[in-house]
């Protein structure tokens, strides 16, 4: 199925970009999301009307993410867990526990914007954190897990 981007989607393309993706990806993902439309002549011709409004739109989330990721940049959060005498959690520290760790600092992010790649954390000690708060900023942020 062919659409049209409306906002930038990582490793797909930018605004206005016309690609093939399958269908479910589509249907399941990118539609409802509003991240894309079919690619039909008239929503070509919506999408042209509007696109100077869109781009102004990406503009100003990409300024906030900034803005966002400057309050960020160098932060460490520190969360206290009951752990075992060996360093282990009873439990783990996942991207729910590290958003509502932010949010406690006034720090607002979605819980899918923390990036764990080698999963949740199960031991005490520091670990740099990424916080992806748009396709184009990637903020990081040392989580220190200290024992109760």
């Amino acid at each position: 199925m062919q659409v049209i981007l409306m906002e930038k989607v990582v490793n797909l393309g930018g605004l206005g970009d016309i690609v093939k993706v399958k269908d479910g990806y589509a249907r399941n993902f990118l539609i409802p999301l509003g991240k894309a439309k079919r690619a039909t002549e008239e929503n070509k011709k919506v999408f042209e009307a509007r696109r100077a409004e869109l781009e102004k739109v990406q503009g100003e989330k990409l300024l906030a993410a900034q803005g966002v990721a400057a309050k960020l940049e160098g932060l460490i959060l520190q969360l206290a867990r009951k752990a075992g005498v060996d360093g282990r959690l009873f439990g783990s520290v996942g991207n729910a526990d590290i958003a509502e760790g932010l949010a406690a600092q006034g720090i607002e992010v979605e819980k899918s914007a923390v990036r764990l790649p080698a999963g949740p954390l199960k031991q005490i000690g520091e670990n740099q954190i990424e916080i992806a708060l748009h396709s184009d900023v990637v903020a990081t942020i040392t989580v220190a897990v200290i024992a109760e």
